[in-house]
């Protein structure tokens, strides 16, 4: 009989001691025989190390010098660890026990499968998606991501709705399976992103260089989220929106982005000023760095990030149109209203 492909469960660290001991346990438990369970740490001055060595010497430790961010921090662990699959798992999850094998079992019957998320529901609301990743990715063609069951910051309730599996256009980065020959073969995430969407633009690159994307519900982990940048905090607006629009120069095709990133810069002035106006200076001034940044890399740092072979692709979970239009217009608030939109 075959054994079962090996799996690497890698939760990226950072001064995360109270989601290790309240989380790691429920990972600890998970069915699957054939895994191995690693925390790599990005140089945390809390005592997380030590807690893992007195608590859990069961589990493997990788130590970054210094705080790489979740791109680089995950590229550099990575780079330690073999196995057939990685598992990038945030330290704020918690999963059942039997999360692993129906991924594992659908990535290894289509071999062009290359990265899959479980159902993500809220640690908090259980019965409720969760912001990141909800039960699949998708991107409306300005670039702004959503999933089924969270549009924009309203998170529909679990009805089983969307318990089939099925492919879409990114996984999140909250529990991310992805076969390790392939992403080692994309070269991992796009370190400049540091942290936000480099899950959106890997998953982008897969597409386009042929692989698929898929969600499998059949498994199901619940996530706390915002665990090291909160929602609402500056640095998190900056790189959200600088990372999306660097996104878009990547991977896009050269017609489309001719016209598409202007655009784009217009609809984030308008979220900025708007926010301005309502007393929010802070929102403000991160989308105007963001842009100030992105034109930078366009002129200075373009050429070290990692760039797709761009092939003529159908990209599942691509929306054909905006979901802000659809969102703040149409006033449509759940997945099946706006992909249903004639």
């Amino acid at each position: 009989m075959k054994p079962s492909p090996t799996v690497a469960i890698v939760i990226l660290n950072w001064n995360g001691r109270k989601f290790l001991k309240e989380f790691l346990p429920s990972v600890l438990n998970s069915d699957y025989s054939n895994k191995r369970i690693i925390v790599a740490d990005n140089a945390s001055t809390d005592d997380s190390i030590s807690f893992l060595q007195s608590h859990y010497p069961q589990v493997e430790i990788l130590q970054n010098s210094t705080n790489e961010g979740f791109a680089k921090g995950y590229n550099t662990a990575l780079k330690q660890v073999t196995a057939d699959y990685y598992v990038l798992l945030n330290s704020d999850v918690e999963v059942n026990s039997n999360w692993i094998a129906p991924i594992i079992e659908l990535m290894e019957a289509d071999a062009s499968i290359a990265a899959c998320q479980p159902k993500i529901l809220s640690y908090a609301q259980k019965d409720s998606f969760e912001y990141a990743g909800a039960a699949g990715g998708w991107l409306d063609k300005f670039g702004y991501p959503f999933s089924r069951g969270r549009i924009f910051d309203v998170c529909e309730i679990d009805k089983g709705q969307y318990n089939d599996a099925a492919p879409c256009f990114w996984a999140t980065g909250a529990a991310l399976f992805v076969k390790a020959a392939i992403y080692h073969e994309l070269g991992g995430l796009d370190e400049y992103f540091f942290a936000h969407q480099e899950e959106i633009d890997f998953c982008w690159r897969l597409q386009l260089a042929g692989y698929k994307v898929y969600v499998q519900p059949s498994s199901i982990v619940h996530h706390v989220g915002g665990g090291t940048l909160p929602k609402g905090n500056s640095r998190k607006t900056y790189l959200n929106f600088r990372n999306n629009l660097i996104m878009l120069y990547k991977n896009l095709s050269a017609g489309a982005a001719l016209w598409k990133i202007p655009f784009r810069f217009s609809l984030d002035a308008i979220s900025a000023w708007k926010s301005l106006l309502s007393g929010d200076s802070g929102y403000f001034l991160a989308i105007m760095k963001a842009h100030f940044h992105f034109m930078s890399w366009c002129l200075f740092h373009q050429k070290e990030s990692i760039f797709p072979i761009r092939k003529s692709r159908k990209l599942s979970g691509w929306y054909n149109g905006s979901v802000v239009w659809a969102y703040f217009v149409k006033k449509k608030k759940t997945f099946e209203e706006i992909v249903h939109i004639k």
